[in-house]
């Protein structure tokens, strides 16, 4: 049921969206799933806030065109022009930076960290998780994204425009992608 009201929503949004002027109009069907000023609550969604420009335009891009497939993103970037694109993730990159979840476990964030270490995920990231140009801003991103999307790289389900995650996790076993994703979720 879930599924078929986000459906729904994704496709109603379309039609708004195309009459809609300004780009605070565009943005809200997109807000209703990312959260309120990208700041997402919606289980395995991520948060928009503080996206790089450039990922951000990258990803538009892949779902308008079908590179990266979800049903609803893709129906959702289907009408966009490539200046709808770039208005949107320059939107999306004056959004607030989502805040840490809480300070977390001890343990789990030392695991984590040493993990996230060992995968030099701080090197194309930034140190700060940051992220930087067409590579995505991960700190305190949703941890349930995150750990989905290392899963997806892990197995081969999601394609990045280039190998380079799939080549990060490729050592990395299924029950080590949990650590990274608390420790990052939480990152101060």
């Amino acid at each position: 049921m879930r599924y078929k009201f986000a459906a729904f929503l994704a496709f109603a949004s379309i039609a708004f969206s195309a009459n809609a002027e300004t780009i605070e109009q565009r943005i809200v069907p997109c807000l209703a799933c990312h959260g309120e000023k990208g700041q997402s609550e919606t289980e395995n969604t991520p948060s928009l806030g503080g996206q790089q420009a450039p990922y951000t335009l990258i990803q538009l891009f892949m779902f308008r065109e079908k590179l990266r497939t979800n049903e609803i993103m893709n129906e959702m970037a289907k009408p966009l022009s490539d200046d709808d694109l770039r208005t949107f993730s320059d939107f999306v990159a004056k959004l607030p930076k989502p805040p840490p979840a809480d300070a977390g476990d001890p343990a789990r964030m030392a695991r984590g960290q040493a993990a996230a270490a060992q995968h030099r995920c701080n090197t194309c990231h930034n140190p700060d998780y940051s992220g930087k140009e067409n590579v995505p801003r991960i700190a305190n991103q949703r941890e349930d994204y995150l750990a989905r999307t290392l899963a997806e790289y892990k197995s081969n389900t999601r394609h990045g425009y280039d190998a380079s995650m799939a080549d990060v996790m490729a050592p990395v076993t299924p029950e080590q992608i949990g650590d990274p994703a608390y420790y990052i979720a939480r990152v101060r």
